[in-house]
């Protein structure tokens, strides 16, 4: 049901209740699994998330340009290209989404321009009534674009903001809401250097309480679990401080040890460079996860759990998803394993396991390649307590990266019961 507006940048209707964006792949190309991706939104409400009640979005729903050469389709929309935020503070979040444009030049670095562009939220949803908005960025980084762009609130002002690298290299770029209707943001920092790898951002508050949150750095890597700087959260001040942390390519942001502040989990994903000689990690590294308190008191360190023994990948389960399921106030780490997820709450550890149909497309699935992954957890009923949300497609593509889910489960808490269960094969057409 359309809404009258929130605080809560997954809130997509401004009903009151969180939604859920996911993928969807219209077509069955198995040479091109990418050609035909959607976005969908699954609406939220008093009984949770409402399978029945979607929209489905492609490129030209959004008011994006067309690209020059896509081998995905002209009307094709990732969903990891796209970011909600309430970009000028109407309540309705809006539609941030990447698109690569031609190729350009900037001193010595040549690549695609890509440019966020803003598809404008109501009631109904993301709405392009024309074109979307081309978000203007500083001169520095024009030429080039951005990438890796994220979503927070990095000034603890209460507008949200969004965080990228620069594409010509120059630094790490800020841009602070709220952002007028014509794309241009309140303000800009391009003061933190630039830092290859991955932007990392805390979640913003979905009450809509001004909360800061931080932004971390994960670098680059081939496998092997790489080095990650936190820039801590300073609330009315600009992102400057840099924190070292220890390598593990699994991250989450939450509140762990119940003090009302947020800390970051930071650990082993499982994955390994398969190059000779660099099949393992350090000891400290190896099969744990570390989280730093939001206090500034000493990090905590916990084993995960082990991996099977007949394992033998260079792949990793995959990553980390804060959650607190029994709404007491302190969040668990719910990390994915070769056999499912685990939530670790302090000394608790609770199985959290979905399958996968025996069968897809009338060949047999193996039994390694069934377990669903965690990938986020959400109070889509507003009852103060998290719904876990975990995925899974069939092949290898998300046995090895999680890529393309088609099954989607919304626990009720960690028991073995459903929220909601459903398959996104069937939400769009060709």
């Amino acid at each position: 049901m359309p809404g009258k507006g929130s605080k809560d940048p997954d809130d997509i209707n401004g009903d009151g209740f969180r939604d859920l964006v996911v993928p969807v792949t219209v077509g069955t190309d198995p040479n091109n699994p990418g050609a035909g991706q959607r976005v969908a939104v699954v609406y939220g409400s008093a009984k949770g998330l409402d399978p029945s009640t979607r929209t489905v979005h492609g490129r030209r729903d959004l008011g994006l340009p067309e690209p020059s050469q896509d081998p995905a389709g002209a009307d094709s929309v990732s969903a990891g290209a796209v970011v909600t935020a309430d970009m000028d503070g109407d309540g309705f979040p809006d539609f941030v989404t990447s698109v690569a444009l031609g190729v350009a030049q900037d001193n010595q670095v040549s690549a695609s321009r890509t440019v966020p562009y803003v598809t404008w939220g109501g009631p109904d949803g993301p709405e392009a009534k024309g074109a979307a908005s081309e978000v203007r960025l500083p001169q520095s980084e024009s030429k080039l674009g951005l990438e890796s762009v994220v979503r927070g609130d990095f000034d603890g002002d209460g507008h949200h903001d969004l965080a990228a690298r620069a594409r010509n290299h120059t630094s790490l770029v800020l841009l602070y809401g709220p952002f007028t209707r014509a794309g241009v943001p309140a303000r800009t920092d391009t003061d933190l250097p630039w830092q290859d790898g991955t932007l990392v951002a805390d979640d913003i508050d979905p009450s809509g309480s001004a909360r800061a949150t931080s932004l971390l750095l994960h670098a680059t890597s081939d496998g092997e679990q790489s080095g990650n700087t936190l820039y801590p959260a300073r609330r009315g001040n600009a992102l400057a401080e840099q924190r070292r942390l220890r390598d593990g390519n699994a991250h989450a942001y939450g509140d762990f040890d119940g003090d009302g502040r947020r800390d970051v989990a930071v650990g082993d994903d499982g994955g390994r460079n398969d190059e000779p000689g660099f099949e393992t990690e350090k000891p400290e590294v190896d099969g744990s996860l570390t989280v730093y308190p939001g206090s500034g008191a000493e990090p905590v360190t916990y084993r995960l759990p082990k991996a099977p023994k007949d394992v033998n990948t260079s792949y990793g389960p995959g990553g980390f998803v804060a959650a607190d399921p029994d709404g007491d106030g302190r969040d668990g780490i719910l990390v994915a394993t070769y056999e499912g997820a685990t939530l670790i709450d302090g000394d608790r550890r609770t199985p959290v396991l979905r399958e996968g149909p025996a069968k897809t497309g009338g060949k047999k699935t193996p039994a390694r390649w069934r377990h669903a992954r965690p990938v986020g957890a959400a109070d889509f009923d507003d009852d103060g307590k998290d719904e876990l949300i975990l995925n899974w497609a069939s092949g290898a593509l998300f046995g090895n990266y999680g890529e393309y889910p088609t099954h989607w489960w919304i626990t009720d808490s960690t028991t073995p019961r459903d929220q909601a269960s459903f398959a996104t094969t069937n939400f769009a057409t060709p």
